[in-house]
């Protein structure tokens, strides 16, 4: 695997990528179709991504095992990587968006992705298999409900934490590390998971009416980033931090002294998503890639790390995650909640400064 920084980007793009004699080579796993088979042109596949290392480290290795193409990936954030394909909209670079991929993402501009439906497509759950929408694949999901709690600090406060609203008791007032929803995407997803499951409908007033409880339980703490929450609470800033299921797992499995716990009105698990850059220079490469993601290999992959596979049959081996079984899994409208992000984000701010 080659990997690229952002800033080295310009200079490898100017090397260009040069088509050899053709040829064939196998597919990214058993059951593709002819339409993911690789030329050698396709040998190459150009991956913008803002994954972490170690999804990175996972599965591009073991793609390129199975299929013999090398990987070139360029590391940045999703909101650079979606502005480097838009400036290269007339002459494309890179071939795949890995992450950072969802409903709203693929929406604010349909033409930079070019549809394709992987034949393992079928063995994705219901709930997260493509739709109307051919553009993008979801691979893995997040929790967007989880809620991690300093050990030490919750008993010497005398209390405990099962979901949402026990997040209101006064003793936690001024404890509890959150996130900006209208800058964090994480936070964004937390916000949402209430509003879907503190109502008597989701998003309904009574959702509303909670959140300004619940933001006047913060007292006027917000921190910067998402990482800020779960480290904060790890290092016993805080008793309670409403977080995601990635890095609270992670910690837990590392051994810091916290507890995870879904909250019991409800959990939300958001899909992140892969996508073809339209007109991409390695079009086969890029489907054979998809077809990896969602294959067994690829999904037994994601299983044993600290998300969960989009093949929910598959169950996660890391020993520290609760089985989908022992959680209330809520599904969330996800085009409606897009369609209303940006108002409902005004009324979030509104809510703030007026308890502020």
């Amino acid at each position: 695997m080659k990997r690229f920084l952002t800033t080295t980007l310009a200079c490898v793009l100017t090397l260009g990528l040069t088509a050899c004699s053709s040829g064939t080579a196998s597919t990214a796993t058993a059951g593709a179709s002819e339409a993911a088979t690789a030329s050698t042109a396709d040998k190459v596949l150009v991956v913008y991504s803002p994954n972490s290392d170690t999804e990175v480290d996972s599965i591009i290795p073991a793609f390129e095992k199975a299929t013999g193409i090398t990987v070139q990936l360029v590391s940045a954030g999703t909101g650079e990587c979606i502005s480097r394909i838009q400036a290269e909209k007339d002459n494309p670079q890179g071939d795949i968006m890995w992450g950072g991929m969802n409903y709203g993402v693929y929406l604010e501009d349909t033409s930079l992705w070019q549809d394709y439906t992987s034949p393992n497509e079928v063995n994705i759950d219901d709930n997260y298999k493509q739709g109307d929408i051919k553009a993008y694949t979801n691979y893995t999901l997040s929790g967007s409900g989880a809620l991690i709690m300093n050990n030490e600090l919750m008993t010497k406060l005398g209390v405990t934490v099962n979901g949402y609203a026990d997040l209101l008791q006064p003793e936690l007032k001024g404890q509890i590390a959150a996130a900006d929803p209208t800058k964090s995407s994480s936070a964004w997803a937390e916000l949402t998971d209430m509003l879907a499951v503190m109502g008597d409908e989701p998003y309904d007033e009574k959702a509303w009416a909670y959140v300004e409880q619940y933001v006047a339980q913060l007292n006027g703490i917000e921190l910067e980033s998402s990482s800020a929450v779960y480290k904060g609470v790890a290092n016993g800033e805080y008793a309670v931090g409403v977080s995601y299921e990635d890095p609270c797992i992670k910690l837990l499995s590392d051994g810091a002294d916290v507890t995870v716990v879904y909250p019991e009105e409800g959990a939300i698990w958001l899909p992140s998503a892969t996508a073809i850059i339209a007109n991409c220079q390695h079009l086969d490469a890029a489907k054979q890639f998809i077809d990896f993601l969602i294959s067994d290999e690829g999904q037994s992959i994601i299983a044993s790390q600290t998300n969960r596979p989009v093949n929910t049959s598959m169950k996660n081996t890391n020993e520290f995650m609760k089985p989908f079984s022992e959680i209330k899994v809520v599904y969330e409208d996800i085009p409606y909640v897009a369609e209303h992000k940006a108002e409902w984000q005004d009324r979030y701010a509104t809510i703030r400064d007026k308890a502020n």
